[in-house]
């Protein structure tokens, strides 16, 4: 009996084992609040520590990688940074959506201490993303695609978008050129498919209406995910918008339609 016993202790301790990581192509790695560098820092793994995970979930992009890992202290690292043996999923998908990132957080892209010395910067974004109010000029600013996904259209962006998409080009010209820290748990709701931004916008308290003016965003709960656009000029009874993934799959493109097309949130203006 007391043989049974040891077994079935090892054999427990083998599965515990089989489930635990490491840290591999840096010395230290940031675990954070959600999968992205805009999130909070929990805390910081060494490669001394065995890391467990409770699921993964798709996030901001790191050296080409989407996956973040959840692990059973509650915080997200980039799978980039956790041995896994696998690119792919090693445990369960997260359910639960992780909460919003913290306003005072510095959104340093680079999760990571002494790392390997091939790093491939390519997939590290500039990561000025308007926190500052830069005046007016911005507003609406100048009619061209400074989208800056426009050429790596895979994967997630630092807002937790997908790149290429309506919901991503809107973001970036909110954090851009208004100067606002958007993202899709923005004030805490979810800012998800275009077809929740006028739900999300009346929970938040954020103006909607049928009133554009340049520098707020067109939004139709039209088609089966909706769609949002940036409004660069109002004339009359049409508006001219900027927009990606509408004429051109995942790609930019304006058009002039009448004022009715869009209900109009006004994040900033």
């Amino acid at each position: 009996m007391k043989f049974a016993a040891v077994s079935s202790l090892c054999l427990i301790g083998m599965v515990s084992m089989s489930n635990a990581y490491e840290i591999y192509k840096a010395t230290a790695v940031n675990c954070r609040s959600g999968p992205g560098t805009n999130y909070e820092v929990i805390k910081t793994y060494t490669t001394e520590d065995d890391i467990s995970l409770k699921c993964q979930a798709s996030g901001e992009v790191i050296k080409g990688n989407t996956l973040w890992d959840k692990t059973t202290d509650g915080c997200y690292i980039s799978d980039y940074y956790l041995h896994t043996g696998s690119n792919g999923y090693v445990a369960k998908k997260c359910k639960c959506p992780a909460p919003p990132p913290s306003s005072n957080d510095d959104g340093n892209d680079d999760d990571s201490s002494n790392q390997d010395n091939g790093n491939d910067n390519s997939d590290q974004d500039n990561d000025n993303d308007g926190g500052s109010d830069n005046g007016d000029s911005k507003v609406p600013g100048p009619v061209t695609d400074d989208y800056p996904y426009k050429s790596d259209c895979d994967g997630v962006d630092k807002w937790n978008y997908y790149k290429c998409q309506c919901t991503s080009f809107a973001a970036w010209r909110i954090n851009e050129r208004l100067g606002v820290k958007f993202h899709n748990y923005y004030k805490g709701p979810n800012w998800g498919n275009a077809n929740t931004w006028d739900d999300a916008a009346k929970e938040t308290g954020v103006p909607i209406n049928g009133k554009p003016v340049p520098g707020c965003i067109a939004q139709t709960d039209a088609g089966k995910y909706g769609h949002v656009a940036w409004v660069t000029k109002v004339s009359g009874s049409t508006v001219t918008v900027e927009e990606y993934n509408w004429a051109t799959k995942e790609g930019y493109g304006t058009r002039t339609v009448p004022k009715n097309t869009f209900k109009y949130i006004h994040i900033k203006v």
